[in-house]
């Protein structure tokens, strides 16, 4: 895009991502626009701005706006914010959020007021585009010590890289009487109109109260003294950050809505602006490709088959995980014709999984009863994590936590189990599914995909979990930090024995749900496999019988190449 087309751009800027110059530096990419739309184009990859320059939002407008970017570059991921997805891109959806804005004139309150005051008598202000040692400082200690997504820290990482190169960004600064940097924000002023707060740090080491309260009264009067209408501060994210932003007077403005997807029909997972930008891929061309995923490994957890010289390939998944391996899974899968599953992971099964496990039957068990009061304090302390003013304060506080009680209480046994298992992976970074990325990653590439159960036959399976073995694990909750690092080094390295020491405490680890599924599932995969060209997935502990099984059944075994 050229310096006049840019310019020209930011007259009619509504959003932060409007701003070209930012969006290009960050990225690496280029800007362009498709109609009143701006797409940013990286290599194969593609983001969608869905926030008309001029007229009205139309979906349908912006959907084949889409449609004529991504077949301009040849897109393959493409990633599209807008206030209302296309009907198409409605399954893709990832994220739900409004953008708060603060108009310019607003009168800060008295008590934010006096805090800033408070503050402003130990601390110095300045603004400047220069990134020194002590940002560098501020910048890694913050990092270091805030639990942030990867994606975000690769934003904070690109700050030094953007700056100078994007008209209008600038940092504002609070240092202390030694010269220490106690709070610093990342601000844009380049769109006409706004001036958008990117992202902050405060110092922990050395930490003044209330210097990030000065450091946005400060942000306020540099956008009314440049003449700006509003403060963009970007996305509610979670309660937390609406409440710091609600509390100066921010209000709920444009909705948002943001999806990722393949051309082909597959998914990718990037959930904010934050991480759109960290996964459109900079650098050189040889790192785009995987620049755009999300971290990835090898996938170890993988045996070949052979029979008669017809070569098939059998994985044991991970329902829950920390990693992506979708580079390996499509150099698996240009190998093969057919892929099978355990059942089908598609929406509207899963929905009906769902929608099962939160409608137990009128006087079933339920865990609440089954727990004590102190088993479930100590529950929550693990699966939500620190909690209250102090949690909150040092950005400690996960979003959205799972109302435990409410789980134990209120739906069926196995359901309580996987929500509270899956939120405390997630909030340890564990988002994302070995077995879901390979469903999706099969049928955008085209295969044939194939299931060995229906769901009727899955929710039989879960339904005979055992309780017992349900409520010994969740009272051995203080146990899960170990058995999560245990289980991922175990997975990463393919040490099958290894994963069989950390699920023997597992719930789903009975003969019901492992064993006699085992025959079930080599007679359904048999023919295939002896076909050749096929990929079987099953969860790992089934691996653990179905070697031999297939061994004896005449498969020749062998780890993985």
């Amino acid at each position: 895009m050229t310096p006049s087309a840019a310019i020209a751009l930011l007259e009619k800027a509504s959003v932060p991502e409007h701003s070209v110059e930012f969006m290009q530096a960050m990225s690496g990419g280029e800007a362009f626009l498709e109609g009143p739309y701006l797409f940013i184009g990286v290599g194969d990859s593609l983001l969608c701005i869905g926030y008309p320059l001029e007229s009205e939002y139309d979906p349908g407008g912006f959907d084949q706006a889409i449609r004529s970017a991504s077949n301009k570059i040849g897109a393959r991921r493409c990633w599209a914010i807008c206030p209302r997805l296309p009907e198409r891109l409605a399954p893709h959806r990832r994220v739900q959020d409004v953008y708060f804005v603060l108009a310019a004139d607003t009168r800060v309150p008295g008590r934010l007021e006096r805090a800033a005051g408070r503050a402003a008598a130990g601390l110095r202000v300045d603004r400047g585009d220069r990134f020194t040692a002590g940002h560098r400082l501020l910048w890694n200690e913050f990092t270091s010590l805030t639990p942030l997504p990867e994606a975000v820290r690769n934003l904070f990482e690109g700050t030094e890289r953007v700056l100078g190169r994007a008209a209008g960004l600038t940092l504002l600064n609070a240092w202390d009487p030694q010269g220490r940097l106690a709070a610093c924000m990342l601000l844009d002023f380049a769109p006409r109109r706004f001036a958008s707060y990117l992202i902050g740090a405060r110092a922990h080491a050395a930490a003044v109260p209330h210097a990030s309260d000065l450091l946005m009264r400060e942000m306020i009067g540099l956008a009314r003294g440049a003449g700006k209408e509003f403060l963009h501060l970007g996305l509610g994210v979670n309660d937390g950050i609406r409440r710091f932003k609600t509390k100066w007077g921010a209000q709920a403005s444009l909705s948002y809505e943001l999806a990722a997807w393949k051309e082909t029909g597959g998914r990718v997972q990037p959930p904010a602006l934050q991480q759109v930008l960290a996964a459109l891929p900079s650098g050189s061309t040889s790192d785009r490709a995987q620049a755009a995923l999300p971290r990835q490994r090898r996938f170890a957890m993988l045996w070949e088959l052979e029979k008669n010289g017809r070569r098939s390939w059998i994985g044991g998944t991970a329902h829950f995980f920390c990693y992506s391996f979708e580079i390996s899974l499509q150099h698996l899968f240009d190998k093969v014709d057919t892929v099978m599953f355990e059942g089908p992971l598609d929406p509207d099964s899963m929905a009906l999984v769902a929608s099962t496990g939160r409608s137990p039957l009128p006087g079933s068990a339920r865990l609440i009863d089954a727990v004590t009061a102190e088993e479930i304090r100590r529950l929550a302390r693990t699966v939500c994590g620190p909690r209250g003013f102090w949690a909150r304060l040092m950005g400690l506080q996960a979003a959205d936590p799972p109302d435990v009680r409410f789980l134990l209480a209120h739906t069926r046994p196995w359901m309580a189990f996987f929500s509270l298992w899956a939120a405390f992976l997630a909030r340890h970074g564990w988002n994302q599914s070995v077995d879901l990325e390979a469903w999706n990653l099969a049928h955008s590439m085209e295969k044939t995909v194939l299931t060995m159960e229906t769901i009727p036959e899955q929710i039989e399976t879960l339904e005979s979990i055992p309780i017992p073995r349900i409520v010994n694990y969740l009272r051995n909750c203080d146990e899960w930090p170990r058995y999560m690092r245990r289980n991922r080094s175990a997975y990463l390295k393919g040490d099958l024995n290894g994963m069989a020491g950390t699920t023997t405490e597992f719930p789903t680890r009975t003969e019901l749900v492992i064993g006699r599924r085992d025959a079930h599932f080599l007679a359904r995969m048999l023919p295939h496999i002896e076909r050749g060209r096929t990929a079987v997935f099953v969860g790992t502990a089934h691996m653990l019988n179905l070697r031999g099984m297939l061994a004896d059944a005449g498969i020749s075994v062998r780890r993985g190449r």
